[in-house]
C-alpha cells in the first residue's frame, strides 16, 4: 500500500498537555457502539478523556457512558434545544463546553452524525478537521486512508485544537463496564437553534444486528437482479444472526435502501465474517469492507475483483449456492 505524507510545521500550541473531549453518539436511550472505538482512540492520544452527552433527555445515556473505562468525566448538556441531536444545536453545545475547558482534541465517530457536527465546529473555531483516522502516531500526527483505501496519508496538524473523526473499524471497542467516571451537568442556557427544528424520527425496526457493529455481514450486489431476491439474503442472515448490507450498485438500482450500503460512500464495516454475494468488487465497495477478519465471495465470474481480497471464494450461481446454504443451516 502506498504511503503519502502531509506535514504542517509544529507551533508552540503543541506543547500544552493533551486533553480530549469525545462527542458521545446516542439515540436518547443507549450509547452508539462506535463511541466505544472512539474511546480507545482517545486513550492513544494521552491525557484526560472527557465525554459530552448532549440531548433533551439523556440521563440514562450519561450513566452508561460513565461506566466506560478510559473516560474520566461525563459532561451532560441537557435541554429541549437539543431535542433530536440536531447538528446546529449540538455544535453550539460543543463550542460552549470547549470554551469552558479548552480541550486540545475533540473526537467524534466517523459516522453520519460525527461528520455532520465536527465540520461545523471546525468552521466556528477556524480549524481544519481531520476525517476518518485509522491510526494515531502522536498528539498531533494521525493516519488516514486516501484514494479509496489504496494509500495511507500521514497528517500532522499545528492547529491549537485537533478535530478528528475516528474510523471505528480501525480501533478495538472499549469495554462497556468497569469505569466510574464523574458526571457533571453543563448549563446550556446560551445554546440556541433558530435554523432547524426536530419534528419526528421514524426508525425501521429489525431483529438483525446493526450493520456497522455486526459480527457477521452478508452483502448483496447487482447480481441479485432485483430487490425481491434480497429475501434470500435476509433468510440466510436470520439463520446466521447476521446483518444485511449491499453494494452501491444494488442501492442505486433501487433493490434496497441506502442505509444498507457498504463502501466508501456508505458504511465502513469490519466484521469477523463478511459474505459478498453477487458483488463484483468495485474499489469503492472494497474500501468499506476489506478490514473484515474473514471474507467469503460468491460470484459466477471467476475474474471478479472481489476474489482478489477474499479468503474463500465460490465460483457458482448465487441462485443455487445461497439456497443450498440456507437448507444446510435448517
Amino acid at each position: 500500500m502506498l504511503r503519502y505524507a502531509v506535514r504542517r510545521l509544529a507551533t508552540p500550541a503543541l506543547a500544552r498537555n493533551a486533553s480530549t473531549l469525545i462527542l458521545v453518539e446516542h439515540d436518547g436511550v443507549a450509547v452508539n457502539a462506535a463511541t466505544l472505538n472512539t474511546v480507545t482512540a482517545a486513550g492513544k492520544i494521552g491525557g484526560p478523556v472527557h465525554a459530552l452527552v448532549a440531548g433533551d433527555s439523556c440521563t440514562a445515556v450519561a450513566e452508561e457512558a460513565a461506566k466506560i473505562p478510559g473516560i474520566e468525566k461525563v459532561i451532560v448538556a441537557e435541554g429541549p434545544t437539543l431535542k433530536g441531536n440536531l447538528a446546529e444545536a449540538v455544535t453550539d453545545a460543543v463550542l460552549a463546553v470547549q470554551a469552558a475547558n479548552s480541550y486540545s482534541h475533540i473526537l467524534a465517530n466517523g459516522t453520519v452524525s460525527g461528520k455532520n457536527i465536527l465540520p461545523r465546529v471546525g468552521a466556528k473555531l477556524d480549524v481544519a478537521p481531520i476525517s476518518d483516522i485509522i491510526g494515531i502516531e502522536s498528539e498531533d500526527t494521525f493516519h488516514r486512508t486516501i484514494y479509496a483505501g489504496n494509500a495511507i496519508q500521514t497528517v500532522q496538524s499545528s492547529d491549537s485544537v485537533k478535530l478528528v473523526t475516528v474510523r471505528g473499524t480501525s480501533f478495538e471497542a472499549a469495554p462497556v463496564e468497569g469505569g466510574s467516571a464523574a458526571t457533571e451537568a453543563f448549563d446550556i442556557g446560551g445554546v440556541t437553534n433558530d435554523k432547524s427544528e426536530f419534528l419526528e424520527s421514524k426508525l425501521s425496526k429489525s431483529d438483525r444486528p446493526e450493520l456497522a457493529s455486526a459480527g457477521i455481514v452478508i452483502s448483496g450486489g447487482r447480481g441479485l437482479k432485483n430487490g425481491e431476491n434480497f429475501e434470500m439474503l435476509y433468510n440466510l442472515a436470520d439463520k446466521m444472526g447476521a446483518a444485511v448490507g449491499a453494494s452501491r450498485a444494488a442501492v442505486d438500482a433501487g433493490y434496497v435502501p441506502s442505509d444498507l450500503q457498504v463502501g466508501q460512500t456508505g458504511k465502513m464495516v469490519a466484521p469477523d465474517l463478511y459474505i459478498a454475494v453477487g458483488i463484483s468488487g468495485a474499489i469503492q465497495h472494497l474500501a468499506g469492507m476489506k478490514d473484515s477478519k474473514t471474507i467469503v465471495a460468491i460470484n459466477k465470474d471467476p475474474e471478479a475483483p472481489i476474489f482478489q481480497v477474499s479468503d474463500y471464494g465460490l465460483v457458482d450461481d448465487l441462485f443455487k449456492a445461497v439456497p443450498e446454504m440456507i437448507s444446510n443451516l435448517d
